[in-house]
């Protein structure tokens, strides 16, 4: 199965420099979350709400009325009297929304793992309590992007960083370390956490390929099953 997530977290990298301070990257990702949930069909709650436009992704990722922090990627049931609005080439509706029903997470570790694992483990942590503030008990999913190539070259501005594996290391030296932190510290919180290793040298020709691209594929596949579960029971 050709699954949307994954093929938009490879158009990140393939073909193109990866900006890693490009806010919307997450958010770009975790849309199509949704739209595999509904091409695998396994929660008929699901594709009914969907179809109907009586949930819907909200593309600010904010409740209506209430403050909290966004998230990546949020779906909810719709404010009553607002028509959604269905973007071509998209099954999932869009509009503003009263609940959270599943909110989704997205952190990519391309270099410097290690330095920031902190702050990406605090910030996944966050991001579960403001998705539960004042909306019941949503479906909370992770999703963790692991590099694991030999070599790497960052951008700032126009400058680059390329990592020497001694004083930068390689993303290969620390992705499992990385994975780890994860497991021990993130995990936990979530309802659902998926992982997505891969391999990107963000140098020309901006190549991209999975670690194990089947195994990738089962892992969001089986994921994709669990949540519809969970869905059918919300």
């Amino acid at each position: 199965m050709n699954y949307q997530l994954l093929a938009k977290f490879r158009e990140l990298f393939e073909g193109k420099q990866y900006r890693h301070r490009a806010s919307n990257q997450g958010d770009r990702v975790a849309m199509h979350l949704f739209e595999d949930l509904h091409t695998i069909d396994r929660s008929p709650r699901y594709q009914q709400r969907v179809e109907s436009g009586r949930s819907v992704l909200n593309t600010l990722n904010t409740r209506h009325g209430i403050k909290a922090r966004r998230g990546d990627g949020t779906f909810g049931e719709s404010v009553p009297g607002v028509e959604p609005i269905q973007n071509e080439g998209f099954v999932v509706h869009r509009g503003p929304t009263a609940t959270i029903e599943i909110g989704v997470e997205v952190k990519i570790l391309a270099k410097a793992m290690i330095k920031q694992i902190d702050r990406v483990v605090t910030d996944l942590g966050k991001q579960v309590t403001h998705f539960k503030s004042k909306s019941g008990t949503p479906i909370t999913v992770g999703i963790a992007g692991i590099n694991w190539s030999d070599h790497y070259c960052s951008i700032e501005g126009e400058r680059l960083w390329p990592t020497d594996g001694k004083s930068y290391k390689h993303p290969i030296q620390e992705a499992a370390e990385a994975e780890r932190h994860l497991r021990e510290r993130a995990v936990p919180e979530f309802d659902e956490f998926i992982f997505l290793h891969f391999i990107a040298t963000n140098e020309e020709p901006f190549t991209f390929t999975w670690k194990d691209e089947k195994r990738t594929a089962m892992d969001y596949g089986a994921a994709l099953a669990r949540i519809s579960a969970r869905y059918e029971k919300l």
